[in-house]
């Protein structure tokens, strides 16, 4: 069984950080593009940041590119998202999910999601 669990988010002043972990584990991780999306109240999910399995280019949404960045530790299964200089739209829940084909946006292009984690960012 495919499962992917997010954990490290939380609660921060606008300008902090915040390091979320994204587990992976029912299958071969190092086969997989892992990416980070964020849903906010009454908006539609959106794609965050990505890296893509087959040769570990990231990828990242204009609002993002310069604050976050995505890494990998195939040994721990794990992919991480530092998020520097939060501000309060970023506040959303962030989710990871799993796909066998390249980066993308698009959540549809994604087969396998984890529960999500809580980012409130305080102004």
């Amino acid at each position: 069984e495919v499962q992917l669990v997010e954990s490290g988010g939380g609660l921060v002043q606008a300008g902090g950080s915040l390091n979320l972990s994204c587990l992976v584990f029912g299958f071969t991780f190092v086969d997989y593009t892992i990416g980070w999306f964020r849903q906010a109240p009454g908006k539609e999910r959106e794609g965050v940041s990505c890296i893509d399995s087959t040769d570990g280019a990231t990828y990242y949404a204009d609002s993002e590119k310069g604050r976050f960045a995505i890494t990998k530790d195939n040994a721990k299964n794990t992919v991480y998202l530092r998020m520097n200089s939060l501000k309060p739209e970023d506040t959303a829940v962030y989710y990871c999910a799993a796909s066998f084909f390249t980066c993308s946006y698009h959540a549809q292009s994604f087969d396998s999601w984890g529960q999500g984690t809580q980012v409130t960012v305080s102004s």
